[in-house]
């Protein structure tokens, strides 16, 4: 999660400063969210491999529920980005 808040100061810098960056730092937040959940579910399912299969289902599912928060922080970043393309998009 720290890198997708890393990416959305640098959205922030470069829609003030390098407006042409905020579309590849806006696709780059949803990818890492992506790499990051894929790491957990590894990790998890590692973890229940190890154990037997002895854990409950409402601690599996709260792992899962747990892992799903990076993807949606990474896909409001990448939403700030779109809004943020539309508000400086040139006038017609």
């Amino acid at each position: 999660m720290s890198l997708i808040t890393v990416l959305l100061v640098a959205l922030l810098f470069a829609a003030w400063k390098a407006p042409r960056w905020v579309k590849e730092i806006g696709l780059a937040a949803p990818v890492v969210a992506l790499l990051s959940l894929l790491f957990g579910l590894y990790n998890a399912f590692d973890a229940l491999y190890q154990t037997g299969g002895v854990i409950s289902p409402g601690v599996v599912f709260g792992g899962l529920k747990v892992c799903t928060i990076p993807i949606i922080y990474g896909l409001l970043v990448y939403l700030l980005s779109l809004i943020i393309r539309i508000v400086r998009k040139p006038r017609i």
